[in-house]
Order: C-alpha cells, then sequence, then structure tokens
C-alpha cells in the first residue's frame, strides 16, 4: 500500500468513524490540536489502561502519582526548562514561516514549493538558526494588572521529582523502586504536523525508576527498561519489523540525558520516536536539592533515575496504522482484543422479527456487563460485519432462528471470518477467554 495514500485512509477512517477529530472543528480548527471521538476515546484508555496494569499493578516495585498540570514556576527554573527546553527554529525570508531547523523533511519540501513575489518565482532563503523555547506560558489571578506567570507542563516528569519526598515518606517504597504517571502535557510545537504524532497538546505514560548512583546499576536498569517497553509493544500485536531501538548521538540528547534509546515505529512518513527511554542520572533530584537517606544501610545519596517516556497519542495513531489492512473488499483493523473499543457486537438476523429483537437484546444486555459490547440492526448482516470490521470489534454473534430453538449463537472472527455456534450461557466466558486471555 502507497504509504502517503495509507496515511490519507487512517486520517479519514479515524474522522468517519470517531475515533479523532479535528478540535473544534466547527469554527476550522486549531494546529496541533485533537479531539478524540467516541471509538477514539475508548482505543486510548484501553491503552492507559494496559499500560498501567503492565507498569504498575502487576509489579511491586512501582507506585503511582496524578501531580498537577500548573506548578510553582521555580520548578521550571530548577529544571532546567526555562533556560534549556528549546528546539532550534529558521525562518523563510521570503514567506516569513517558520519551521524546525532539525525537521529536514520540512525543510526540503518547503524549499521545493514555489515562491512568488510579485508575479517572480524566487528561491528560498533561511535565517540563521535561534533557539525557540517550547514551554507555554499562562497566567493566573483575578485582576489582570497582578496576574502571575506560570507554565503549562512541558512535560509529566517533574512531578515526579518535585514529589519525590512526599512518596518516599508516605510510602513504603525503597530504592530501586519507581513511579508511573500518565497525564497531559503541551509544547508550543514550531511544525505540529502528521496527524497527531506532533501536537501542542498530548498524553504521556511515564516511569521515573530511582537506582543507586553506580554504573553497573544503570546499565542494567537501562538494558532491562528497554527490554520491557520493546515487549509491552509487541505483546499487543505491533508488528516487529515495524519497530527498531535507535540510540541518541551525543549532540541530540537532552541536556539531562547521560545515554538515551528511542523506541522507533516505521510510519508512513518514516521511521519516528514513539517512546525514549532515558539515563537521566541525578540531574532532576539534584537540580531540586534531594537526597535520598536509605533506611537499612544508613547511607545518603541522590539516586539515579532510568525513564521510560511514551505518547499516547503516538502510541494510538501507530496501533491504527499498524492494525489497517486492506482483504479483498473490506478493511479490517486488526487491533488487538485488550485495546480494542468494543470487544463484541450483537446482531439480530433480522430487524422485523420481534422474537429475534428480544433475544438479541437480551444477549446484548448480558454482555455488555463484561465488556463494552456494540449493538447493529441496520442494513443487512454482510454490511454489519464489515462496519465491525472497519472499527476493530474482535467478535459479531448474530442471533438468528436457530438461536430461538437451541440458544445458540453464531460467533464470527474478525480476523479469519471464521464462524462457530456457541450457547448464549456460555457465550460470555468464552468471549471473555478470547478477549483478555488473547
Amino acid at each position: 500500500m502507497e504509504q502517503n495514500n495509507l496515511m490519507e485512509k487512517i486520517v479519514s477512517l479515524a474522522k468517519r468513524r470517531g475515533f479523532i477529530f479535528p478540535s473544534s472543528d466547527i469554527y476550522g480548527g486549531i494546529t496541533g490540536f485533537w479531539d478524540y471521538g467516541p471509538l477514539g476515546v475508548e482505543l486510548k484508555n484501553n491503552i492507559k489502561r494496559e499500560w498501567w496494569k503492565n507498569m504498575v499493578y502487576k509489579r511491586d516495585d512501582v507506585v503511582g502519582i496524578d501531580a498537577a498540570i500548573i506548578m510553582n514556576p521555580e520548578v521550571w527554573k530548577a529544571s532546567g526548562h526555562i533556560a534549556a527546553f528549546s528546539d532550534p527554529l529558521v525562518e523563510c525570508k521570503v514567506c516569513h514561516n517558520r519551521f524546525r531547523a532539525d525537521d529536514k523533511e520540512v525543510i526540503i519540501n518547503h524549499e521545493k514549493t514555489p515562491h512568488n513575489i510579485n508575479g517572480v518565482l524566487v528561491p528560498v532563503e533561511w535565517t540563521d538558526p535561534r533557539n525557540f523555547n517550547l514551554l507555554i506560558r499562562a497566567y493566573l489571578g483575578v485582576v489582570e494588572a497582578q496576574q502571575n506567570e506560570v507554565y503549562l507542563r512541558g512535560e509529566i516528569t517533574q512531578g515526579v521529582f518535585a514529589n519525590f519526598k512526599n512518596i518516599v515518606s508516605s510510602s513504603r517504597v525503597r530504592v530501586p523502586f519507581g513511579v508511573a504517571q500518565i497525564g497531559k502535557a503541551f509544547r508550543n510545537e514550531i511544525t505540529p504536523g502528521h496527524f497527531t504524532f506532533r501536537s501542542r497538546e498530548f498524553e504521556q505514560m511515564e516511569v521515573e525508576y530511582f537506582i543507586k548512583p553506580e554504573e553497573e546499576e544503570g546499565e542494567k536498569a537501562f538494558d532491562y527498561w528497554k527490554k520491557e517497553r520493546m515487549q509491552w509493544y509487541l505483546g499487543l500485536g505491533m508488528k516487529k519489523e515495524n519497530l527498531r531501538f535507535r540510540p541518541h548521538e551525543p549532540d541530540e540528547r537532552a541536556h539531562y540525558a547521560r545515554s538515551a534509546e528511542d523506541i522507533e515505529y516505521n510510519a508512513p512518513f518514516g521511521w519516528k520516536e514513539l517512546e525514549g527511554i532515558h539515563h537521566r542520572g541525578d540531574w532532576d533530584l539534584s537540580r531540586h536539592k534531594i537526597k535520598y537517606q536509605d533506611p537499612d544501610a544508613g547511607e545518603e545519596y541522590t539516586p539515579w533515575v532510568i525513564e521510560t517516556s511514551g505518547g499516547i497519542d503516538r502510541a494510538t495513531l501507530f496501533f491504527l496504522i499498524d492494525a489497517y489492512s486492506e482483504d479483498k473488499d473490506r478493511v479490517v483493523l486488526k487491533l488487538h482484543p485488550k485495546i480494542a473499543p468494543y470487544k463484541a457486537a450483537v446482531f439480530p438476523l433480522l430487524a422485523n422479527k420481534p422474537e429475534l429483537i428480544s433475544l438479541a437484546r437480551k444477549v446484548y444486555d448480558d454482555l455488555r456487563q463484561h465488556f463494552p459490547t456494540a449493538w447493529d440492526d441496520r442494513g443487512n448482516i454482510g454490511k454489519r460485519y464489515y462496519s465491525q470490521d472497519e472499527i476493530g470489534t474482535p467478535y459479531c454473534i448474530t442471533v438468528d432462528h436457530q438461536s430461538l430453538e437451541d440458544k445458540t449463537v453464531t460467533v464470527r472472527d474478525r480476523d479469519t471470518t471464521e464462524q462457530k455456534r456457541i450457547a448464549i450461557q456460555k457465550l460470555a466466558d468464552y468471549l471473555k477467554d478470547q478477549v483478555y486471555e488473547f
């Protein structure tokens, strides 16, 4: 499938079927902001739920927090974000549009675009790169002249470090331990684009894992979390050939990173960052002047931290891209059952037979007590199947005339289209096994 064409199909499907809409769409939208529709919010929430289960509930060395979006500006001063949280910016001297200097693809495409001044085509000229701070300013206070300048957080990470002492004193965590968080962040991106890949409002899922400041411990933890995070994406169905690690070169690392690698996804617009694994050393805690007192050994030190930082919006987009397939005359989203918006859909074979409708409704009402279930009685059965295939529903259940006689239903598999008869009383357990033990 041609890659640009694939991206157009993903964007079209996302809006048409209620996954993702342009924010403020009725007023022409706003660049870099997106709204998640009825199916999109389910997909996104499922991804977050699976991440939290894997990173917190299944571990005894990670706890969670939910820090505020707006923090004391001193946090951002101490962390270095006010001074160093920036991207290189260049401006086209002809049209005065601004772009990230490190986004070579955008720069090349812009240079290929004809620039017309008074009927004469002229070549593009660029200003020298200059740093552009990505923090978005906001103002607090009821009197305009007396408002305090604050920032919308550019990352969710600092909420963990600012709460380090509170977390240690209020729980039983001991180094090594991690703190997990999911939340919104905001960046004044110069060139948002590629649908939801680069946005100005986005959601992150991160773990800050604190270890003793020892080289061997750092290398071991860094390698461990690389493997853990890669396996999580593979375990939810991403194709292995579409994922890779890419180490950061020394000159591209963030100001805090001792070492860093990205998990990249082979998107239609190139290999792009999905999640970063960073060895932040003691940068953050030392900047906030925080130390850890080992309750057993009695020693005091500043822990190092290994960070796993993934974008939920990027993950959602890449899961959609990875799952998209065209099979003869149907589009299929082969989403892993754990993250699919609906786990099952229930159809009465005919919409004008009250006895079929009644039994199908009973089946539907029972199933939706266990997991998200769709109801559809529109059009013919084939169109209903294809409609559910397109939104990624793993199983479709049809109540037909035989169901009235022997209390069984037809269960159709999304990916294989194979069908089998299952007793209604065993249906919920059967589907739970298929969906959650997949």
